[in-house]
């Protein structure tokens, strides 16, 4: 049942997942492959969790 919560959690853009494990990250970084991070909250809070736990390093051009 947790994995059918998370799951449901990280497809819809509006709604922040709150906090990601780095391998829930990922794949909320797949299913919203096509979303824009100023847009998709879920696409967003992956990147910032993939940053943080240093599996994704941003280019020089989309840091704040």
């Amino acid at each position: 049942m947790f994995v059918t919560h998370i799951v449901s959690a990280i497809t819809d853009c509006h709604a922040d997942p709150g906090e990601l494990s780095a391998a829930q990250a990922h794949r909320a970084m797949q299913i919203h492959l096509y979303c824009s991070v100023e847009l998709c909250r879920v696409r967003r809070r992956a990147r910032q969790t993939l940053v943080e736990a240093r599996r994704m390093v941003l280019d020089e051009r989309a840091e704040p």
